[in-house]
């Protein structure tokens, strides 16, 4: 099957007064329906809060700028986790996870969502529940069911229904204080990807839980080269470039380049399963957040240690290549 895999630009989805979400459309970006993956960007701005929802898609957060206090219900959970994250973290919301999300710094938070929509209404797409707002679940019910339920008026229950008309984000009034983080992060549902050029996340999911996704972080100086790198089993990479710039190559079955393509700051793209990619940065370097459909990916390397060809004796490589032994040493790591 022939799919698309031209890096994207990410598309306003909504835009309010405390902010904007972003969305990548499966419609133009075929591959993300066709892989039954999912990517959506959250932009609040200072104060911003994003009200508590749900959604039908596990997937994981990468802090591209800013930081953010974070509330988080999770299954049958009685009591709320609040986090706060900060530049360089990723958080991991599984799916069904209730959450909100509020912007108490002085500048914009900008946070990166890579999922998977294999359970999703809309395969491609990530589809959310609000809780409250001019789209939450409760102006769908009658006054009068909601009365009932909670032994209020129906002219309270109106009141209840129609009193917040934001639709997903609103900026909160000085005067409201949310809770304070319990501790900065967690790394039941958190970790930080900022410490080293090549960093790796995998959130521990329960046992039965639907929940199979892990995160990478890879920083490049000028003109480094990441790959060609590969995964073993039946998983997709989705790749975002969070700064920089650069150009990839991706290869598929009997040889054929699947994708020559320049990247930049900003763009998304996706490797498919078994496919073999080579990232190079240009001048100013790059980094990319990836999230991989698979909580425990196994690589394969065509370069460097515990590369295929260290592993493969020299005589097969020299044989099955047909070139000299002088060449073969050159696919083996110098270091």
């Amino acid at each position: 099957m022939e799919m698309n895999l031209v890096p994207q630009m990410a598309q306003v989805f909504m835009k309010e007064e405390g902010g904007e979400y972003y969305t990548w459309p499966s419609s133009e970006f075929s591959v993300l329906s066709e892989a039954k993956l999912g990517a959506g960007k959250l932009v609040l701005r200072p104060r911003g809060f994003a009200q508590p929802h749900y959604a039908d898609s596990s997937k994981i957060g990468y802090v591209v700028q800013g930081s953010c206090t974070v509330g988080l219900i999770s299954g049958n959970d009685s009591e709320e986790t609040v986090l706060k994250i900060n530049k360089g973290d990723a958080i991991a919301v599984p799916l069904g996870v209730i959450s909100w999300w509020f912007n108490g710094g002085d500048s914009d938070l900008i946070i990166v969502f890579l999922g998977e929509t294999s359970q999703a209404y809309t395969p491609g797409k990530f589809s959310y529940f609000f809780l409250t707002g001019a789209m939450g679940v409760l102006t769908g019910f009658s006054p009068e069911f909601v009365s009932k339920v909670y032994g209020i008026t129906e002219k309270e229950s109106k009141t209840l229904q129609i009193s917040q008309t934001s639709k997903l984000i609103f900026k909160l009034d000085d005067g409201i204080k949310l809770p304070e983080p319990s501790i900065r992060i967690s790394q039941t549902f958190a970790f930080n990807l900022n410490h080293n050029d090549c960093s790796s996340f995998n959130f521990n999911a329960a046992e039965n839980s639907p929940f199979e996704l892990s995160a990478n972080l890879v920083k490049l100086d000028a003109g480094s080269v990441f790959g060609p790198v590969f995964i073993k089993d039946s998983s997709f990479q989705m790749i975002y470039v969070i700064r920089g710039s650069g150009r990839i190559q991706i290869v598929g079955g009997n040889g054929k380049l699947a994708l020559d393509s320049e990247m930049e700051a900003g763009q998304l793209f996706v490797v498919p399963k078994f496919f073999v990619a080579v990232q190079i940065a240009d001048a100013q370097g790059m980094e990319c957040f990836s999230v991989v459909t698979s909580s425990k990916p196994r690589f394969g390397k065509l370069t460097g240690n515990a590369s295929v060809w260290e592993t493969l004796p020299s005589s097969v490589v020299q044989a099955s290549l047909n070139v000299t032994s002088q060449l073969v040493k050159h696919l083996k790591p110098k270091n």
